[in-house]
């Protein structure tokens, strides 16, 4: 069994890192890519995403860039994942390829769907700021 990103759902996480590092400071796109190893003709398109999730606030012009649109402890790594990724619920049986049906459900339902909602809650439970504490804690012991 795999749990990771896509691409999309990676820089958005990477992006908020280094918003969150930044302090309400705008920060242009070239910035966040050069801070975080990305490239930089993709993260206009996550960054508008973000926006429009309200989870940055995008602002015009010369001096213009993005912040973090709320404090970053009020921020879940599962707010910023279903920006991109969509709902994290599992809508297909893991055994039938179709929706579980309520009257059968199969046999594997259980243990599935508890560990969806046990990953489901630790990721909301986990704050952009904690993610950046962890982020600096490398950065400092060379393994980011």
């Amino acid at each position: 069994m795999r749990v990771e990103l896509t691409k999309r759902g990676d820089y958005a996480v990477r992006a908020m890192l280094a918003l969150a590092l930044e302090r309400s400071r705008l920060v242009s796109v070239r910035r966040i890519a050069a801070d975080m190893s990305m490239p930089p003709r993709f993260l206009p398109q996550v960054m508008g995403d973000l926006v429009r999730a309200g989870l940055v606030e995008g602002v015009s012009g010369r001096n213009g860039g993005y912040r973090l649109s709320r404090p970053a402890p009020e921020i879940s790594l599962l707010g910023i994942v279903e920006a991109m990724e969509g709902d994290s619920r599992r809508e297909e049986c893991v055994l039938r390829g179709g929706p579980c049906r309520a009257e059968s459900v199969c046999a594997v339902h259980d243990a599935f769907a508890g560990a969806e909602e046990a990953m489901i809650a630790r990721l909301e439970g986990v704050t952009l700021a904690d993610a950046c504490e962890a982020f600096a804690a490398e950065e400092t012991m060379g393994t980011a």
